[in-house]
């Protein structure tokens, strides 16, 4: 794109009111601009001696021709998201479905976008996919179904759409604006910000008409995710995503992939104020808006209130975090202190005993291995933890995150603790099938492949073990690691068992290759390791694939979609069986021979 100094940028501006509104008065235009008079002036005189003005002010074809190639040509709402849903009354409502003042939030930004012309609307969904089909006949737009949202960052969001960037406007589905931030017609692409302030953005502005990425640990400017971007520059972003691997995306925001390899924005700023645009992922927004909403739960109020002591007024700041594959999770500040709020999900009543996890946190309590839980109910499942500031999930390609956690679950191991429940992974199998009420599999060869699977039972039986407390969902995405601490959260499946079913788990999770795994018991097993325990973890490997392939379609059943999880998770079970059956089994069976 071509570079644009802060003049040319306001002269686009001013352009673009006079398309919108006609002839303005230059002390208005002065008001709207946010510039002085005299500056307004001189704008107008370059205009007119550049030919997009004529001398009684009004606008010249040169102008027309030009702005007609850079006028939208469709809209991108990313409204892939879980939403506040969870905290209302209607747990299924993702955000973008909300009301505000009678006004449908989704409804209220197709209307914006239609009023500016903009008939071309695609909409990327996720959550409650169903609940969005009306928006096709209503408005006639084009929804498209996002199969891995609930754990994929959002430039994935954009892939699906990537062919459809060009003149395009690119924003999230909850957000509300005051006024129309949309138009027919535009002259550069821009990226919106708020003119405040906060730590979870990713870009300030630099100058005033660029924007820069925040170095950690920095305020930014606060975030709208609206964009307009020019054919140039969504080539740009079309190019990022098909080559996303040579790219660092470690923001997981797509708005990652707007920047250039000097850490500016390739997007020119566009700067709203706060009365203006609201991005309502925290529900002080919500009630802000519409001060007589009562849409939080009653009942998640009132238990935050009682555990922590504090008045429900004073429960702010609630964001939505990434939805789990069990649960959903919020933050929210109390007393100026942060917390995690854990809301069970649909049907983890009958995957998950709620007074076993309670009993696994008992034992955890002080031992510095897990997040500090301050409640936890044993009925069902609610849970309320400190927040650690600063914390991330360990990048299971990253080899020193790896080295640390593996460190972490070793040292938790070797304390050898004790529950008084088993996790089985076999009985596991049978339970999972069993909820299906007898839905088939929708694997066609799944009784052949659980047959092979089953009979590892008297492989893994064979080799050496002592059953301690094991975490057993020690997924990558279950160790946090902040200032060289790591903490292993979410203990909803932990029970005695072989402590090497948590490498399994750890390694399944990151659909590790073979020689990933064995990097893996590398880093677990210092002091090394012989054939027995690598054969006997590729076994564990295999059950925990067939394990979770049966969880994802119980859940299934409620609607909850895991995009090629599930089929992945299959996939290993029978590759790693083959591994076993081909490496040890018949070598076993040669041997005895």
């Amino acid at each position: 794109m071509e570079q644009i100094n802060e003049t040319k940028q306001l002269k686009y501006d001013l352009l673009n009111y006079f398309v919108k509104e006609g002839r303005l008065e230059e002390d208005l235009l002065s008001d709207l601009l946010s510039v002085s008079l005299e500056k307004v002036q001189e704008m107008m005189r370059e205009l007119i001696e550049e030919g997009y003005l004529n001398k009684d002010l009004t606008l010249t074809s040169k102008n027309y021709k030009e702005q007609k190639a850079l006028q939208p040509k469709n809209a991108i709402i990313l409204a892939d998201d879980l939403g506040l849903g969870m905290l209302t009354v209607d747990r299924d409502t993702p955000v973008g479905l909300l009301e505000v003042n009678g006004t449908v939030i989704i409804e209220r930004l197709i209307e914006q976008l239609q009023e500016a012309e903009i008939d071309e609307i695609n909409i990327v969904i996720g959550y409650a996919e169903e609940k969005y089909e009306y928006l096709k006949e209503k408005y006639q737009v084009n929804l498209i179904y996002h199969a891995d949202h609930a754990y994929q960052a959002s430039f994935h969001t954009l892939k699906l759409v990537k062919d459809q960037l060009s003149n395009s406007y690119i924003l999230p589905g909850n957000i509300w604006a005051e006024t129309n931030p949309f138009s027919k017609n535009e002259s550069y692409s821009w990226y919106g910000v708020l003119d405040t302030v906060d730590d979870y953005s990713t870009v300030r502005l630099k100058q005033p008409n660029r924007l820069m990425r925040v170095k950690k640990g920095k305020a930014g400017n606060t975030m709208t995710g609206i964009a307009y971007l020019l054919k140039e520059d969504a080539n740009f972003v079309r190019n990022k995503l098909e080559e996303q691997e040579k790219f660092q995306l470690d923001d997981k925001v797509w708005e990652s992939l707007l920047f250039d390899e000097n850490e500016m924005m390739k997007a020119y700023p566009k700067i709203f104020s706060s009365n203006q645009i609201y991005l309502i992922n925290d529900y002080s927004q919500l009630q802000y808006l519409e001060e007589d909403s009562t849409p939080l739960d009653a009942e998640i109020m009132d238990i935050i209130a009682e555990e922590l002591e504090v008045k429900r007024e004073n429960i702010r700041d609630i964001f939505i975090l990434e939805e789990g594959k069990t649960n959903s999770s919020f933050r929210f500040t109390a007393e100026n202190k942060e917390y995690i709020m854990r809301i069970p999900g649909k049907g983890t009543e009958e995957l998950v005993n709620r007074y076993h996890e309670y009993i696994v946190y008992k034992v955890l309590k002080g031992r510095k291995i897990s997040d500090e839980v301050l409640y936890i109910s044993p009925e069902n499942g609610y849970k309320i933890s400190k927040f650690i500031n600063g914390a991330r999930s360990c990048d299971p390609h990253n080899q020193k995150d790896v080295a640390e956690c593996m460190a972490k679950l070793r040292e938790f191991h070797d304390q050898k603790l004790e529950v008084d429940h088993e996790f089985d992974p076999f009985s596991e199998i049978e339970k999972y099938e069993t909820l299906r009420e007898g839905k088939a599999s929708k694997y066609a060869d799944y009784m052949e492949t659980k047959e092979n699977i089953m009979s590892l039972k008297k492989v893994i039986n064979q080799f050496p073990k002592e059953k301690v407390l094991s975490h057993c969902d020690s997924v990558p995405g279950n160790f946090l690691l902040a200032d060289d601490e790591v903490y292993l959260i979410d203990w909803e499946y932990a029970g005695m068992q072989d402590p090497h079913i948590d490498i399994a788990m750890f390694a399944l999770s990151a659909m590790y290759t073979r020689k990933e795994l064995d990097a893996l018991l590398a880093s677990y097993f210092v002091e090394g390791y012989d054939d027995a325990i690598k054969y006997k973890i590729y076994s564990y490997v295999a059950v925990g694939g067939l394990l979770w392939s049966n969880w994802t379609e119980y859940k299934e059943i409620f609607g909850v979609e895991y995009g090629k999880y599930s089929l992945k998770q299959y996939q290993a079970a029978k590759e790693y069986y083959s591994i076993v059956e081909e490496e040890y089994l018949s070598t076993s069976t040669n041997k005895s021979n």
